[in-house]
């Protein structure tokens, strides 16, 4: 039976590796964790999350995912609202959904170096999900 997620991959062109500390890294927070050494060679980056880890893998014939996406909870609103101060500082481009979509959420929605959806979560006072 399934117990939890394990990790989640999204997928970076080759030699995106920089780019993935400095976006995943320095400005989401995310720590770097080390690859096994049989598959470091295949290049990407491995990050802590939580129980769970975030990988950006490399691919050859990499294409964004536009519309798929990974959702990161972030601890409380007003830690989102920071982060997306630091992303916007980073010169990234932030989206919002209509707050009615999800009522008790905040979200915000990012594309990651290579155009990666990628979705930031948060209860908005009372918890949504456990």
């Amino acid at each position: 039976m399934i117990v939890a997620l394990d990790h989640v991959q999204v997928a970076a062109p080759e030699g995106g590796e920089h780019e993935a500390r400095a976006f995943y890294g320095d400005v989401l927070g995310l720590e770097e964790i080390e690859k096994p050494d049989r598959l470091a060679p295949r290049g990407g980056v491995w990050l802590g999350l939580g129980r769970q880890q975030f990988h950006a893998g490399v691919a050859a014939a990499f294409a964004p995912a536009t519309k798929a996406h990974p959702a990161l909870r972030v601890s409380s609103a007003t830690a989102l609202e920071r982060l997306v101060g630091r992303l916007e500082a980073s010169g990234a481009s932030v989206s919002r959904p209509d707050p009615d979509e999800l009522p008790g959420t905040v979200r915000a929605f990012v594309s990651d170096p290579w155009g990666n959806r990628i979705e930031l979560v948060a209860s908005a006072g009372t918890r949504v999900f456990t």
